[in-house]
């Protein structure tokens, strides 16, 4: 994928959350003025892969509490030079889950959802932002997911109690959209 791809994805995303459709505009601009976008040490901003991981029944999300950050988000990170965000995201799925790549099923093509946030400065970086492309994968709920050293835990989380864990409004927002999601979807059926 090239920087092409992500203009082309970004202008297919279409949302109907306000602070959204603000995030993809700056998405936009941004990608199409940088061509090192995709690189960790591009300041004052870069972009990342995210996935938003659901059960297969659509009631719960994998949430992990990062190790650096001490706070719960969802599996993603840096691209590190790689223009294929899509591929970021998955191998960033695999990689924090400890999960095999087949593991980790993606549900669309489509960018599920657009972030733009500030990550504090650190001994190693500067204050600079994110700009977060995440995509809907599902892995199997019943899979064991044994994490690795960038987070301290790695849990299912019933859809009703993300906000118990993250309520900053992007994480509001995709719940909102898997809830949306849900209304579509037949549960599972128990025995």
């Amino acid at each position: 994928m090239h920087r092409q791809e992500l203009l082309q994805l970004l202008n297919n995303h279409s949302t109907r959350f306000m602070d959204e459709a603000g995030f993809v505009a700056r998405a936009r601009a941004f990608v199409e003025a940088n061509a090192d976008c995709f690189h960790r040490d591009h300041w004052p901003a870069h972009v990342t892969g995210s996935a938003w991981v659901v059960s297969p029944d659509r009631s719960r999300v994998l949430m992990m509490h990062h190790r650096k950050l001490g706070q719960w988000f969802q599996p993603g990170g840096h691209a590190d030079g790689d223009a294929d965000i899509l591929r970021v995201a998955l191998r960033e799925t695999a990689e924090e889950t400890g999960l095999e790549t087949r593991q980790v099923r993606l549900l669309h093509m489509e960018v599920f959802d657009v972030d733009v946030h500030s990550i504090a400065a650190s001994e190693h970086d500067p204050r600079h932002e994110h700009i977060d492309i995440r995509f809907l994968v599902e892995i199997d709920d019943s899979l064991p997911v044994p994490g690795n050293d960038e987070s301290h835990q790695v849990l299912w989380v019933r859809l009703n109690d993300v906000s118990a864990y993250n309520n900053n409004r992007s994480t509001w927002r995709m719940t909102e959209k898997t809830r949306r999601m849900r209304s579509h979807f037949p549960l599972r059926k128990t025995a």
